[in-house]
């Protein structure tokens, strides 16, 4: 039996509060590696304790048998099989593992009460707002409902959110690089311009045969920047297209590797990943096969060769190589980027596996291009990526003040003030589920307004929640309030929202002795206040 990690057990947690709070339709987000199917197996145990019929719902059949297996070794239950010509109906087991091919099928679902199963998991669930998994899940619409996914990017938490009602829980990968749960990542743009500018969308995505038109090109040279920085790795290779790779993996024989190929049609596609494992081969070429459900842990490097703009997709590539290996003393994924020339913005690079927002993974990206052939820690070039978007919007907003400066107003703009305080999630707030959407209710905005901000520029309940909690936590922490930092900030004071309350508002007590006129021997660009700086008192 296996226990949980502390935000396992958070996640486990999480998900009955929001059962158990009338919230039937709940998300918890993971990146790729550690360890989901675990939570979902302890949560199939518990429900199965309370007496309730789990179905764990999954598009491809090898994620349905890793979920058996995985369900058993972790609680010893086992599980039916809703699959083909395999069906739970009439068996005594509690947990059902069922593929939504099968399931989706009128005749089949009309075989089963509505109420049948208590509880339902989709397991990769950025598809389940798709018409086959919705068709199975409002037909058993009275069930709880728990999806679990890999961090999905702002669109496809949209998305969620449209069926979803609440987030239990989200795990990032930082937080799981940072506890010690994943290896560090380690990005290296090559210097290669790959032009994809012509490459047309198809699904939302790059059209496959047309990036393999556009790759083979530049085949032979990315195989000879291999042999500079993969020789001693154990590699997997995503590719667009089968021919494509099966090309690759000759040009990588060529030059001194042991490399495989495998795809959907390889006979002995299992010996082959096993001879992989074993070490037999050092890199394994594979045309978007091995995106889901595969797992070696000595993997080291990570090629992406097949760009694309799904960033759920990018990370599960990425995650076949994050996972810990104490046996190899593997140390940090290498993951090897090409300077792939596009206009379009959408396309994931490794800034995408770690940003938030978007303005910082674009300088990340860029200050990565910049250091092309140089190894660099992707938590340590987001924290430069960051420390540098904050410097230009801090020279922006000071742009922006200095030429507003006659304009007089009592109340602050929550965009500024968000500025100001450097709060990012507020500046690019977006609802994640439908009532944050809705408009903000008469209190928020009195609430806002009592706090000095301007209700009339906040777009919706969520973002005026955010702003609530935010003056709330800043207040409670003692730092400077709204109108102070408006104040200063007019007068070219920098980096005010750091600020303390207690050191806002004694530099104001000393402009307003001055007849409100700044203090020849304070320069505002430079300003920094002291903790112990004498108060001014005397003016009312």
């Amino acid at each position: 039996m296996m226990n949980l990690r502390p935000y396992q057990e958070q996640a486990f947690a999480g998900v009955f509060r929001e059962w158990d709070g009338g919230r039937h339709k709940t998300l918890v987000v993971m990146p790729t590696g550690t360890g989901k199917t675990i939570v979902f197996a302890k949560i199939v145990e518990e429900c199965v304790r309370r007496g309730s019929r789990v179905l764990i719902m999954a598009h491809r059949g090898e994620l349905l048998d890793q979920a058996a297996d995985k369900i058993f070794k972790a609680t010893g239950l086992r599980s039916s099989v809703e699959k083909a010509e395999q069906t739970c109906i009439g068996q005594w087991y509690r947990v059902v593992v069922g593929s939504v091919q099968t399931l989706m099928s009128e005749k089949r679902l009309r075989q089963f009460p509505k109420d049948y199963f208590n509880v339902i998991i989709v397991d990769e669930a950025h598809h389940c707002v798709s018409s086959s998994y919705q068709r199975v899940l409002q037909y058993f619409s009275d069930s709880n409902v728990l999806g679990v996914t890999a961090t999905p990017d702002r669109a496809d938490m949209k998305n969620l959110g449209s069926y979803f009602e609440s987030l239990a829980y989200e795990y990032t990968m930082p937080e799981a690089i940072r506890s010690g749960y994943l290896v560090p990542i380690k990005a290296l743009t090559i210097p290669l311009k790959i032009d994809i500018s012509m490459v047309g969308i198809s699904a939302g995505d790059f059209k496959a045969g047309e990036i393999g038109t556009a790759l083979d090109p530049y085949l032979f040279q990315i195989a000879d920047e291999m042999t500079r920085f993969c020789k001693d790795r154990k590699t997997i290779v995503f590719l667009p297209l089968i021919a494509t790779s099966q090309k690759f993996m000759g040009m990588l024989n060529e030059r001194g590797f042991s490399a495989a190929e495998v795809n959907g049609s390889s006979e002995d596609r299992a010996q082959i990943l096993q001879d992989f494992e074993s070490g037999k081969y050092n890199v394994i070429c594979n045309s978007m096969l091995l995106t889901e459900g595969y797992d070696c842990p000595a993997v080291d490097c990570i090629i992406v060769l097949r760009p694309t703009r799904s960033r759920p997709l990018y990370a599960q590539m990425i995650g076949r190589g994050t996972r810990l290996s104490p046996e190899t003393g593997k140390g940090h994924l290498l993951l090897i980027d090409f300077l792939w020339m596009t206009e379009r913005h959408e396309l994931c690079h490794p800034a995408s596996l770690i940003c938030e927002d978007p303005e910082v993974a674009q300088r990340m990206t860029k200050n990565l291009e910049d250091k092309a052939g140089e190894a660099v820690d992707i938590e340590e070039a987001e924290k430069r990526a960051s420390e540098d978007v904050v410097a230009e919007r801090e020279e922006a907003l000071a742009k922006e003040l200095a030429a507003q400066r006659r304009k007089k107003s009592q109340l602050v703009d929550p965009l500024q003030y968000a500025m100001s305080i450097n709060a990012r999630d507020l500046v690019d707030y977006v609802p994640p589920f439908g009532w944050a959407a809705q408009d903000p209710t008469a209190q928020q905005r009195d609430r806002l307004e009592h706090l000095g901000i301007n209700p009339e520029n906040v777009k919706s309940q969520g973002e005026a929640d955010m702003l609530l909690k935010k003056l709330g936590e800043r207040s409670s922490g003692g730092l400077a309030t709204p109108r102070q930092i408006r104040q200063l900030e007019n007068r070219g004071f920098q980096n005010v929202g750091t600020w303390s309350f207690d050191q806002a508002r004694n530099l104001i007590d000393r402009i307003a002795a001055n007849g409100w006129r700044t203090p020849r021997d304070i320069n505002p660009k430079s300003y920094v206040p002291q903790a112990d700086e004498p108060k001014v008192s005397g003016w009312i």
